[in-house]
């Protein structure tokens, strides 16, 4: 997958900490990095259903990737969870099927190829319900795209936990998708890149477990950072009251 080849854990830098292998260095700061995606035109698109199963078949991976993992990067609301149970709730007003869609967990998948599998299965099974699904209006295609993402260093480094607050509080929205989200198809797993530095460098065991145990498809980026924020606050609440006693 070409796009996604720009954040795989080889890079020098790693991702605020983490060494090549993906793992947290001991003693390592956190030094946060964000994703942007510069989108791009397939000049495919889709009226109804059945042009939808047959374009999802020879698009590339990348469009796939772009329309299911970058759905949360893009801001939009929760009542789905990719583009494609976007498009066929808000478009072909097939709520059923948008449901389905939105059941997909993307982070289930070791490829690309599977999770388009999976995709192609829904709507099959749908498509041998209802064969006879509407038409959109003009305008109200599915216009399928594909997206160039560029890694790059906030700037931003957190030497403790007070600092990583801080730090959390104001950074751009696109570092959190990043250390957050896009964490979960570098490093594989449950797991994201801020769980792994407040256990492998900080050893808050835990505050790990609490951050892994947020799911991401029930809240934006702006609803992930609010739940980082109040548990990093009560972690920090928790340390200082052992140091007054």
């Amino acid at each position: 997958m070409e796009d996604s080849e720009r954040t795989n854990p080889e890079r020098p830098d790693g991702s605020g900490g983490l060494g090549s292998a993906g793992k947290c260095l001991p003693g390592k700061p956190f030094a946060f990095n964000q994703c942007t995606s510069i989108i791009r035109s397939t000049g495919k698109k889709a009226r109804n259903l059945k042009e939808l199963r047959n374009l999802v078949t020879v698009v590339t991976t990348e469009s796939i990737f772009h329309h299911t993992y970058q759905y949360f990067l893009k801001g939009h609301m929760l009542e789905y969870t990719n583009d494609f149970a976007h498009w066929a709730g808000a478009n072909l007003e097939e709520s059923a099927l948008a449901e389905q869609l939105a059941n997909i967990d993307p982070y289930a998948f070791n490829e690309i190829e599977e999770l388009r599998t999976e995709i192609l299965r829904v709507l099959d099974n749908y498509l041998a319900m209802c064969p006879e699904t509407r038409k959109v209006f003009v305008g109200d295609e599915f216009y399928f795209s594909e997206a160039v993402t560029m890694i790059c260093p906030v700037g931003v480094v957190a030497r403790n936990i007070a600092e990583f607050l801080m730090a959390l509080k104001y950074i751009d929205s696109g570092a959190i998708y990043y250390h957050f989200y896009e964490a979960r198809t570098r490093l594989g797993g449950n797991t994201d890149d801020f769980s792994k530095w407040f256990e492998d460098v900080h050893n808050k065991s835990e505050l790990a477990e609490q951050i892994r145990s947020i799911d991401p498809f029930m809240h934006n980026i702006e609803g992930i950072r609010d739940n980082l924020t109040t548990l990093i606050e009560d972690e920090l609440r928790r340390d200082m009251e052992v140091v007054r006693l």
